[in-house]
């Protein structure tokens, strides 16, 4: 008597459409935030200390690499 049975498909099609872009947009927020915060958690220790050019060079002259000359000269070029 209504006739509301007629374009409904269009309508439903639309609804489908924006359910399954509602739900994929939740899993892909859940996803980025798990995700953040794990590399949060991780990047202190991931993360290389920063060394100063004297400290490696004093690393250098640990192993041998430099002379003792070559060290001074960095020393008195770096202070």
């Amino acid at each position: 008597m209504w006739h509301c049975s007629e374009g409904m498909g269009w309508w439903m099609m639309f609804g489908g459409i924006l359910m399954v872009l509602f739900w994929g947009l939740i899993i892909a927020a859940v996803v980025w935030g798990v995700k953040r915060v794990t590399e949060r958690g991780s990047a202190g220790s991931t993360t290389p200390e920063k060394r100063d050019a004297l400290d490696i060079a004093k690393e250098r002259y640990a192993r041998g690499e430099i002379s003792r000359e070559e060290f001074e000269q960095i020393k008195k070029d770096l202070t």
